[in-house]
């Protein structure tokens, strides 16, 4: 098994990038896998790590079809419904509440 060479923070050589920096170019890892390591040491705890990808090696993303787009619309819009009254919160509801403002906090809205 053999190690990946590890970098320090912010002395990485180019030609490598991160997930999100791969991203923001409009690129994908494609299969590879990860090629280096970056680590930014903190004090007392274990340092932060970032995986790195060969940029030389990345593919383009794949284009949205009208199906994802479609599926992601349906998903996003079942997220806003409150499952207590069924009405569209307008804003997705917090998985810690479970329902809408409205329905969590009764007596708030009463006074208002």
């Amino acid at each position: 098994m053999t190690t990946l060479p590890t970098y320090r923070w912010r002395l990485a050589p180019p030609g490598y990038a991160t997930f999100r920096q791969l991203r923001a170019q409009g690129l994908r890892p494609g299969g590879q896998g990860v090629a280096a390591v970056l680590e930014r040491p903190r004090r007392r705890r274990a340092p932060l790590v970032a995986y790195l990808y060969r940029a030389d090696r990345a593919k383009p993303v794949r284009p949205m079809t009208e199906a994802k787009w479609a599926a992601l619309a349906k998903a996003n819009a079942a997220q806003q419904v409150c499952p207590n009254c069924l009405f569209d919160a307008g804003y997705r509801i917090p998985g810690s509440l479970g329902m809408c403002v409205t329905c969590a906090y009764p007596e708030e809205q009463c006074a208002a």
